[in-house]
């Protein structure tokens, strides 16, 4: 059997149960491909939040679950959670102890299964083609065999809203059934995604009146409702919350299992999780974002990077007196943080706190504040956005307050040509002069493109004198079109993000030419990671430039 200790604390003491099945029903979401080590890895993440079950996958049906479970049985060494295998009840007219798929999950050697049962007249009718009285001796047989071989059993009542409307009587008949042989909890499915909240609660209650049976809740988000369904169906009983981290999962996702579990715990004063794993909400989202590959969503509830970001002059004003004003929660709760965002948007409180989190104080600088409100938002204006560009905004701010500016390097040109070989190989060639610590530097650098050439360039003309530009990687670039109707002579906005191996930033530059544009986020790229590492770079006293741009009017 897997490794497990007790159970948590919700799980042990009768409470609300949480039900993780992003290993399964999320890495069914597209664009989703997750490997053995990546599941053993989310596994290990899912049991450090806390959540009292981990369904892992479908053994006999995947081979890549099979190879999950059997690797798990040595590899996880669960503290908090209990490892669940899903599977489906006998097929027609087999015996359960003879048939391949149920043998299959039991040799996954799980304390817990949960079987998918059909609870809709027509899907039994139309996908199994057996008859009413016949599905509901496999779901009674094969539960059974699985409390017989000593195995906690959960059933998922496939379509069970759905057929519920079609014929609530053999819907309720399918949970009392699988209550009498032995399952621990049976959760009603919204397989479809296509239930509103007040709809859920309904039948919840009519479900819970007529059997007295543990009830769970499954939800899609097909309406956009998959947490106000979940939330709905914990008011009107149900006892297992099942969902997915980030709401992965086909079509439109299921309930995001980080939202419900916030809500339940800060908003409906229900402890889902051990105490103090809340607070790992943020990072435990993030990291299995990562390790799916997926992007994180900036407006994701409660975790996202978006979510406590304030952008409105009017609401930074209210923040500079009360955060809670405009806050719902305190965003360290679920280990995330407020920020500011400058913007045209932005009055002088915004860029006073915005300012404040960056390390400066110009709370008593009235004539500094406006000055930098006015100049953002003539650049933003012109295209450039702050919000997404903390690093640029930070080198403008440095540039407001120096009073004497000193250059890490003042450029004289640059140069950029692409050349298409006779072979059909096309190499860009860039050429830069730059003056640095009094030195005039020429460097000339190919790349696989022209962003790609100046980088090299400008890299080669650099690091004999600052050496630490060794340590900064490019990790993306995004270009975007402003104004579409003025074609390839349109107004070009480029974002880079640089990495030093510890910490990622992202800068911003604007120009009708891209290349242009690209130049003035490279600049300052580099700029800012020399910021980042002062020890090899001669500064005058108190004064820092904060990239080497084209011209003072470059931002």
């Amino acid at each position: 059997m897997t490794s497990q200790s007790a159970p948590s604390p919700a799980t042990a003491t009768g409470g609300l149960q949480i039900y993780d099945t992003t290993l399964r029903d999320g890495a069914q979401g597209e664009g989703m491909a997750l490997s053995v080590a990546d599941k053993l890895a989310i596994a290990r993440h899912l049991d450090d939040l806390g959540v009292g079950f981990i369904e892992g996958g479908w053994p006999g049906a995947l081979p890549k679950d099979t190879e999950f479970f059997r690797r798990a049985r040595d590899e996880l060494r669960l503290r908090n959670a209990v490892l669940v295998a899903f599977g489906a009840t006998r097929k027609p007219e087999v015996r359960a102890e003879r048939d391949p798929q149920v043998r299959a999950l039991l040799d996954a050697e799980t304390p817990a299964v949960c079987l998918v049962a059909k609870s809709h007249v027509r899907h039994v009718h139309e996908a199994l083609r057996t008859t009413l009285a016949e599905n509901l001796a496999m779901i009674r047989d094969t539960v059974e065999f699985f409390r017989a071989e000593g195995r906690r059993v959960f059933l998922d009542a496939e379509h069970f809203f759905d057929g519920y409307a079609a014929d609530a009587d053999y819907a309720v008949e399918c949970v009392r059934t699988a209550v009498e042989a032995g399952a621990e909890v049976v959760v009603l499915c919204d397989t479809n995604g296509g239930m509103l909240p007040w709809r859920i609660a309904d039948v919840v209650h009519d479900v819970a009146e007529r059997t007295g049976a543990p009830l769970g809740i499954h939800c899609h988000d097909d309406t956009g409702c998959a947490v106000a369904n979940t939330l709905a169906a914990v008011q009107a009983g149900v006892r297992q919350v099942q969902g997915v981290v980030n709401g992965y999962g086909e079509r439109c996702g299921n309930a995001n299992l980080i939202t419900v579990v916030a809500n339940l715990e800060l908003k409906m004063a229900t402890p889902v999780l051990p105490a103090g794993r809340l607070a790992e909400l943020g990072r435990i989202s993030h990291a299995v974002a990562e390790i799916a590959n997926q992007p994180p969503r900036a407006n994701q509830p409660y975790v996202g990077l978006s979510a406590f970001a304030h952008k409105a002059g009017l609401h930074a004003s209210a923040i500079k007196v009360s955060p809670d004003l405009y806050q719902h929660i305190d965003p360290a709760l679920v280990g995330n943080d407020m920020r500011m965002l400058v913007s045209e948007m932005a009055g002088r409180a915004s860029v006073e706190l915005k300012s404040r989190e960056l390390g400066f104080d110009l709370s008593g600088d009235r004539e500094t504040v406006s000055r930098i409100v006015e100049r953002v938002k003539e650049l933003e204006a012109r295209g450039f956005m702050f919000e997404a560009a903390d690093a640029s905004f930070e080198l403008l701010l440095r540039e407001e307050l120096d009073d004497v500016p000193a250059r890490f390097f003042d450029l004289e040109s640059w140069r950029v040509i692409v050349e298409r070989r006779p072979d059909g190989e096309v190499v860009s060639e860039a050429t830069v002069k730059v003056v640095a610590k009094g030195e005039r530097i020429v460097a000339t650098a190919e790349g696989n493109g022209p962003v790609n050439a100046l980088d090299r360039a400008l890299r080669q003309a650099l690091e004999r004198l600052y050496p630490q530009l060794g340590e900064l990687e490019l990790v993306d670039y995004k270009v975007r079109i402003l104004d579409g109707s003025h074609g390839t002579g349109a107004v070009t906005r480029v974002l880079i993000e640089t990495s030093d191996g510890e910490t990622e930033w992202t800068t911003i530059g604007v120009d009708e030419n891209v290349i242009s544009a690209s130049w003035q986020a490279l600049a300052d790229a580099y700029c800012y990671g020399l910021l980042r590492d002062l020890s090899g770079v001669e500064r005058s006293a108190g004064a820092v430039q904060a990239a080497a741009m084209d011209s003072p009017e470059a931002r």
